[in-house]
């Protein structure tokens, strides 16, 4: 039995390895004719936190920080889903950490998968705070699909 989406979250942070997911999720939109929600969690921090952050988390600290850049990374991915065949593409720019707000908006929309990169789950930072890829499989009730993101 082959089951057809109605609507696909997937999560974004701007990096290349996250678009990889945005296009294979907005492929499989495109194939079912599903609604896809383009999502960007961020923090509205101030420039010495995320000075904080990047120095303690080096190569993983995520570079959201702010509505600024988050409306640009939507509107490339918006634009990647776009040339990969989905048709319905909605943005949405989240406050808050990734996780949670990636399992609250599938929640909201009652989002059939979850599309997230598999970024963080083998490196030394997923593993000692958590990886988006292994906390959202884990604690999603939706099917979850986890996109290898390396090419």
């Amino acid at each position: 039995m082959t089951t057809a989406y109605r609507s696909i979250v997937v999560g974004t942070d701007g990096s290349d390895s996250s678009y990889v997911a945005v296009e294979k999720a907005a492929a499989l939109a495109g194939a079912s004719g599903a609604t896809l929600y383009v999502a960007c969690a961020y923090y509205p921090t101030d420039d010495r936190d995320v000075a904080a952050a990047s120095d303690v988390l080096k190569d993983e600290a995520y570079q959201v920080h702010g509505s600024a850049p988050t409306n640009e990374i939507l509107r490339v991915a918006r634009d990647k889903a776009h040339a990969a065949g989905a048709t319905d593409v909605q943005e949405k720019a989240i406050v808050g950490e990734p996780v949670e707000s990636l399992l609250d908006l599938v929640k909201q929309v009652q989002a059939d998968l979850l599309v997230v990169g598999n970024r963080g789950l083998n490196t030394l930072a997923g593993r000692l705070l958590g990886s988006v890829p292994s906390d959202v499989a884990r604690k999603s009730r939706s099917d979850v699909l986890i996109v290898h993101t390396v090419r």
